[in-house]
């Protein structure tokens, strides 16, 4: 098959860029003829705003650039990762235009809510969801906390609605979770054009993580390489729970913590440690992947205390494939991905007391949490391994390609 993938970078590179990059690694391991076409959101820094603004509704630039890939690799089908801002849903319609089949992976909320999260003001929030114009999201300045900025998002999306963008142009979307599927729909993505794929681990990259995970950690932190401690990775901001965590470790001083990641919230983090004397937190910054790896393996726990609609978060199909089970929200995808007292254990969300106990109980209980381990690596070989994943990848093109194909014998 031969197969164009596009994907836009954002500033901070995150899952997005990663899943793009796995997914673009397999189907080209598996031999099909792959291009792809890359832009990267850095670019912005040096544009006028105005040209901002309005390349995030239609970029003339990358909607010829796209037809041209399309008219020198004729392939079967486009691929989209991430469009937002820079590509701009130009991109699809290029496709339109040299009637190619597209599938776009849903990463985030953007295609139903300006902010892309579902939330605001520390709450989760769906006034803007199946409004043709999400007025809401600018009055409450949902993205970039600012009205400016939110406006372009909101304009962008009702500019689609009226060009019937998401219902007509897209051939299928991959929700990567069924409660991301249901959300999009109740946004008004067609239900009939929906399907859901998990994301992936490759097998490969965690055999180079084994060993001695916490070397050169026990001299600052750890008294003994055994010492057991929990795991926390990802972004320090609001919305992944990080200030409940402190919070629930506050109580939890015989447990050791480790934080891998960094983000708005790293200054507070580090003052609420100095402030309390939270020996027992340990604040690493961002880690490259090898790492998170090698700290998940020696770690008795992962925790995933995020307070919004998490559409697929890495982390836990990391930590599944590491043997590692999960205290996540019981909220949205993760309380779906987390089988309760299975693969991990759930808390309510936000609920710093309730994640203290959780954690509590699970350092009270380690036979129990090394057969939730041995669950979740199951749970791991039977979803998101590689093989899985290009079955049900392969599924989705032909079924794209066959509705393109039927779609257009009606016309």
């Amino acid at each position: 098959m031969k197969i164009l993938i596009l994907h836009t970078h954002y500033r901070q590179p995150g899952g997005e860029d990663q899943v793009f990059a796995a997914e673009t690694a397999l189907l080209r391991e598996k031999g099909h003829e792959v291009q792809t076409v890359v832009f990267h959101n850095r670019d912005l820094e040096v544009m006028p705003s105005w040209k901002q603004a309005k390349d995030a509704m239609w970029n003339r630039t990358t909607y010829l650039q796209v037809r041209e890939s399309i008219r020198r690799h004729r392939p079967h089908l486009l691929h989209i990762h991430n469009t937002f801002p820079l590509a701009s849903p130009a991109v699809i319609h290029a496709a339109k235009a040299e009637k190619t089949p597209v599938v776009l992976t849903l990463h985030n909320y953007r295609l139903i809510c300006p902010g892309s999260l579902l939330m605001r003001s520390g709450q989760l929030c769906e006034e803007c969801m199946g409004r043709t114009i999400p007025w809401p999201g600018v009055i409450h300045k949902c993205w970039r906390d600012s009205r400016t900025h939110t406006a372009v998002a909101a304009t962008m999306l009702a500019a689609q609605h009226f060009l019937k963008t998401w219902t007509e142009p897209v051939t299928l979307y991959i929700a990567l979770t069924e409660f991301s599927r249901k959300k999009f729909i109740q946004g008004g993505i067609p239900d009939d054009k929906i399907v859901v794929k998990p994301n992936f681990v490759n097998d490969s990259t965690l055999s180079e993580a084994t060993g001695v995970t916490t070397h050169g950690l026990q001299n600052t932190f750890l008294s003994s390489e055994n010492t057991p401690y929990a795991l926390f990775v990802g972004r320090l901001s609001p919305e992944k729970g990080i200030q409940t965590l402190l919070q629930a470790w506050r109580t939890l001083p015989e447990i050791e913590l480790i934080v891998a990641g960094d983000g708005p919230l790293l200054g507070e983090t580090e003052r609420f440690i100095h402030r309390y004397n939270t020996k027992n937190i340990l604040l690493l910054g961002r880690q490259p992947q090898a790492d998170v790896l090698r700290l998940m393996h020696g770690a008795r726990l992962l925790v995933c205390p995020s307070e919004c609609y998490e559409n697929f978060p890495m982390t836990i199909a990391e930590a599944f494939a590491s043997s590692l089970p999960v205290i996540a929200s019981r909220l949205g995808a993760m309380a779906e991905i987390v089988e309760d007292d299975r693969t991990g254990l759930l808390f309510e969300p936000g609920n710093a007391q309730d994640l203290a106990n959780k954690v509590a109980w699970a350092w009270a209980h380690p036979e129990e949490m090394d057969e939730m381990g041995k669950e979740a690596r199951s749970e791991y070989e039977a979803k998101y391994t590689p093989e899985r994943n290009y079955q049900i990848l392969m599924e989705i093109y032909d079924k794209a390609i066959a509705n393109h194909r039927k779609a257009n014998d009606c016309r």
